[in-house]
Order: structure tokens, then C-alpha cells, then sequence
């Protein structure tokens, strides 16, 4: 059974490694529910409410989409060590712990059948909890950030926030892969978009630096034909005298909201993800097309990434790299600057 744990504010200081002199972000997140004295077991949509946070955390640890895609397993590490890290930030000017809700995470126990099939059933199972979750947090207006997980998850949250808003959303991906694959497959990784654009949730959608060596031939002839798909090819970048931002900024031109943002750790090079890639953007390109960006999403998505892969490989900086993501994404909106005396 897919389950979700609720964190309370010790499973939070659980995580922080406290020092004098220093206020550490996770000291001054919120949790849910902390107005009652006894802690509700189930999401209500009264009590998100209730808090004044404008951003709410949620963890997806589960690598059974990617396995499910026939892809290297350990999406499901990359969740604990972007929390702790994340939660170690300091509470300063820039970024105040106040405005986050860390609500928790998804319990999912590993599929004891690894047949495709099953794997695949069980990523259907996934998407109906996640979707019902993404869409109670859209319902109060907040902004989710979900951290972990194969790309499969971008369905049911997609699924989510339309459901919230009702009206179908437009979403941009920052991907080496389009994750268009055919339905018919059954529900893995690799076709979480077409999932969302056949049962009428995703509008417009955008790829930004997917990858010409990636795309098969039906592939491009699809995004070809079809006015609601574009993609700004990463070959195309190396060669354009235009800067990275500004092209980014150029594909988001007339997306309207809502909008979502999906980040696939497997655009940036030298990171951990089930499809690592050794071309590709730099943590600072992503970085910088973040904090450069005025525009408000209506949720962030990073996914993909991996602390620890099925087949040995480590990246013991993982979790660094998305909470840089996770913190430009909360102020980018809002720059906050430090007044000189």
C-alpha cells in the first residue's frame, strides 16, 4: 500500500545539524497542522489552509517509473539528501523558512514482481495517490515543489493541477528527452507527458534542450505537427550566439498560466540520473535561467536524480544540487536584497 508520512516538526530537526550563532531554514519551516494539538492523519484542504506559507515540499522517493522504462534504478535516493541538505540552508534575507511547508513524503515499498507489467501497474497505482495530493495543495492556492522520483510523476501532478484550477495547464520541462512515448506502452517514464496531453490536462508544452541524438524519427515528426509542442533543441543552443537565458526565455514567450516548470536532472552534466549525460547544461545554466526568470509557476518539478543508482555509482553532492534548484525557485519571484546601514 502507497502511503503518506506527514512530517512533524522533530522529524524536521531531525534533519538539521543546529549551531550557535546560526539559524538553520529548516528551525523555521512550517509543518502541517501545527495549530492543533492533536496531528491530523490525512491531508485537509481547511487546515493547508490555515498556514501562511505560499510553497509546500513534498518528497516522491520511488524509482519504479525509470525500472518500469527499462532504465538504471535509484530515483528513489535523491529525496533524503535534498531535504537534509535543503533544511541546512540558512534562514537569512534571501530565504525565510516561513514562507515553506514541508508537508512530507510518499511511503512506496519497492514492487517485490520487477516484471515490466508490473511495474507498470504499479505506476498507475502511484499516479492516483500523487494526483489526489498535488491536486488538494493546488486547491488552496499554494505552490508545490516535488522532489524525487522518474518522470513518470509529471502525469499525475500535471493531472493535479489541472484538476485544481480546471482548465488544462501549459507546462515547460528542461529535459534531454521529450518523454513523449506512446501510451500504449502502459504508465513508465518516459511517457508521462503523453499521458497528460491524451486525457486532456497539458495544453502547450515545451521542451528546452532536448537532445537531437535522443530524438527517434517519429519523435520529430510529431513535435513537427503539432501546434502545441515545441522544442529548442540543445544542439541548437551550442550553436546560437544567443545567450541560454535569453533563448529560455524566448521558448516561455506567451505560455500563459497556469504553468508548470519540470526540471529532469539528466539535462545537467555530471549529475546522477537514470540517463546521465556528459553533454548537456551546467548546474549554473539551470541556475541562472531560474533566478533570471520573472515569470510565476504554478509548481516546480525536479525528478531523475540519484544519490545512489541501482548499478553502484554514487553522487554524494545530489542533494546539494537541488536545493540550490528548490531555493532560486522560491526566490526568484521575489529577490530579496540585504539594506546597507
Amino acid at each position: 500500500m502507497i502511503s503518506f508520512k506527514i512530517f512533524s516538526q522533530d522529524d524536521i530537526l531531525s534533519y538539521i545539524s543546529q549551531r550557535d550563532g546560526e539559524t538553520k531554514l529548516g528551525e523555521k519551516v512550517q509543518v502541517y497542522c501545527p495549530f492543533e494539538e492533536k496531528k491530523e492523519k490525512t491531508i485537509a484542504i481547511e487546515v493547508l489552509k490555515r498556514s501562511t506559507a505560499k510553497f509546500v515540499l513534498i518528497g516522491i522517493p520511488e524509482d519504479i517509473g525509470v525500472r518500469a522504462n527499462y532504465g538504471i534504478g535509484g530515483a528513489d535516493t535523491a529525496w533524503r539528501p535534498a531535504l537534509k541538505a535543503f533544511l541546512n540552508l540558512q534562514q537569512n534575507p534571501f530565504l525565510d523558512g516561513d514562507n515553506i511547508l514541508v508537508l512530507g513524503e510518499f511511503e512506496i515499498p519497492k514492487p517485490i514482481d520487477v516484471n515490466i507489467n508490473e511495474l507498470r501497474n504499479a505506476v498507475e497505482q502511484l499516479d492516483n495517490s500523487v494526483y489526489w495530493l498535488i491536486e488538494q495543495i493546488g486547491l488552496t492556492g499554494k505552490i508545490p515543489i516535488i522532489i524525487g522520483g522518474g518522470h513518470n510523476n509529471a502525469y499525475p501532478i500535471i493531472k493535479g493541477v489541472s484538476l485544481a484550477k480546471k482548465v488544462k495547464i501549459n507546462v515547460l520541462n528542461i529535459d534531454a528527452h521529450a518523454d513523449l512515448r506512446h501510451t500504449k506502452e502502459g504508465r513508465h517514464s518516459g511517457n508521462g507527458f503523453s499521458y497528460a496531453i491524451e486525457n486532456g490536462f497539458l495544453d502547450q508544452y515545451r521542451i528546452f534542450g532536448l537532445h537531437q541524438n535522443y530524438a527517434s524519427n517519429s519523435l520529430v515528426d510529431y513535435i513537427n505537427h503539432n501546434d502545441n509542442i515545441q522544442a529548442l533543441y540543445f544542439d541548437d543552443l551550442l550553436r546560437s550566439d544567443t545567450n541560454t537565458q535569453k533563448q529560455f526565455e524566448m521558448l516561455l514567450d506567451g505560455l500563459k498560466s497556469p504553468l508548470g516548470l519540470e526540471i529532469d536532472l539528466d539535462s545537467i552534466v555530471h549529475v546522477l540520473a537514470s540517463a546521465a549525460t556528459p553533454s548537456g547544461f551546467s548546474l549554473n545554466d539551470i541556475r541562472n535561467i531560474i533566478l533570471s526568470n520573472a515569470r510565476c509557476f504554478d509548481y516546480l518539478h525536479i525528478c531523475e536524480g540519484a544519490s545512489i543508482s541501482e548499478n553502484g555509482s554514487t553522487d554524494l553532492l545530489i542533494g546539494k544540487t537541488i536545493a540550490y534548484l528548490i531555493s532560486d525557485f522560491i526566490k526568484a519571484p521575489h529577490p530579496r536584497n540585504v539594506a546597507r546601514p
